[in-house]
C-alpha cells in the first residue's frame, strides 16, 4: 500500500516521538559542550586565492563564486579526507579554473587530471560537470533560487546524478544558509555510541531526529555539524580515544 507524504510523515512523527525526552536535552547539551570545549569551527572552509591556504572565515558566502566553491567542495569530499579535497581546489584555482565558466569550458579528462587526490576522479569530474548543467539552468546564481522551498530545491539537487543526500545538504547548509543538518559517518558514529541510534536508521531518519530535537537556526545547524566533525576527526575516531573525551561522563560507550 502507498502512503502519502502526510501519512508518511505523521507515522515518522511518531516513531521518534519517544526520543523527545531525555534524548532533546543529550542533544541540545553535547552542543553546548562541544562549542565550550573546540571554539566556533568557521565552516566552510575556502581556499584563499593569494596564499592558496585552506582558510575558514566563518561567515556566510559572500558571493556566487565562494557559493560554487563549497558546491565543488561538497562534491569531491564524497569518500575522502578533506585535506585531499584541499589539494584538488588549489590544483583548480592555481590553473585559473575554481569557476563556473571555466570547468564548464574544459573537458572530463582535464578537470579529472587535477582532482586526482580526491580519488575515483573521473566519476567525481563527471559529477561536477552533472552539477554544471543543473546550475546552468539558474543562470549560474544561486539567488534565483531564494525563493524555492527548501524540500523542493532539495529533490531537484537530489535528481542530479552524482549527488546525493550529504552532498546535497552540504550545499544547502553551507552554500545556501538553508536550515537543513548535514548527517555524515561522524554524526552516525558519535551519537550511535552515545545511545541516541540503533544504526539502522536511515539518513532521512536520522535527520528527522536532529531537526525534531535540535531546534537550533541555521547557523547553530552549520555549527554543530562542523563541531561532529572536529570530535570524530579527533577523538570519536573508529578507535576511539575515551579517556581524551569530554562527552565521557555522558556517553554509554557503545563501540563496535
Amino acid at each position: 500500500m502507498s502512503i502519502s507524504p502526510r501519512t508518511r510523515d505523521c507515522r515518522s512523527h511518531r516513531k521518534f516521538q519517544s526520543l523527545k525526552s531525555p534524548h532533546s536535552n543529550l542533544i541540545s547539551t553535547i552542543y553546548k559542550i562541544f562549542l565550550k570545549n573546540y571554539g566556533p569551527q568557521g565552516w566552510w572552509p575556502l581556499v584563499n586565492a593569494n596564499s592558496f591556504e585552506c582558510e575558514y572565515p566563518g561567515r556566510i558566502p559572500r558571493n556566487e563564486s565562494e557559493r560554487f566553491e563549497i558546491a565543488v567542495g561538497a562534491i569531491l569530499t564524497q569518500n575522502i579526507s578533506w585535506k585531499n579535497v584541499v589539494t584538488a581546489l588549489v590544483n583548480l584555482k592555481k590553473n585559473g579554473l575554481l569557476s563556473v565558466k571555466s570547468i564548464d569550458r574544459i573537458k572530463n579528462a582535464r578537470l579529472a587530471s587535477l582532482i586526482k587526490s580526491t580519488g575515483y576522479y573521473n566519476q567525481k569530474a563527471k559529477k561536477i560537470k552533472n552539477f554544471i548543467s543543473w546550475y546552468r539552468e539558474t543562470g549560474f546564481d544561486f539567488s534565483s533560487v531564494k525563493n524555492y522551498d527548501t524540500r523542493n530545491l532539495r529533490s531537484e539537487l537530489l535528481l542530479i546524478k552524482g549527488i546525493g543526500p550529504e552532498t546535497a545538504d552540504s550545499i544547502l547548509l553551507y552554500a545556501l544558509k538553508r536550515k537543513i543538518f548535514v548527517i555524515d559517518a561522524y554524526t552516525r558514529r558519535l551519537f550511535g555510541r552515545m545511545g541516541v541510534l540503533s544504526g539502522k536508521e536511515t539518513y532521512d531518519e536520522v535527520q528527522h531526529i536532529f531537526h525534531e530535537l535540535f531546534r537550533g537556526k541555521a547557523s547553530d545547524y552549520n555549527e554543530y555539524h562542523a563541531l561532529i566533525v572536529a570530535h570524530g576527526k579527533d577523538v570519536c575516531k573508529k578507535k576511539p580515544r575515551c579517556g581524551d573525551c569530554c562527552l565521557e561522563h555522558l556517553c554509554s560507550k557503545i563501540v563496535d
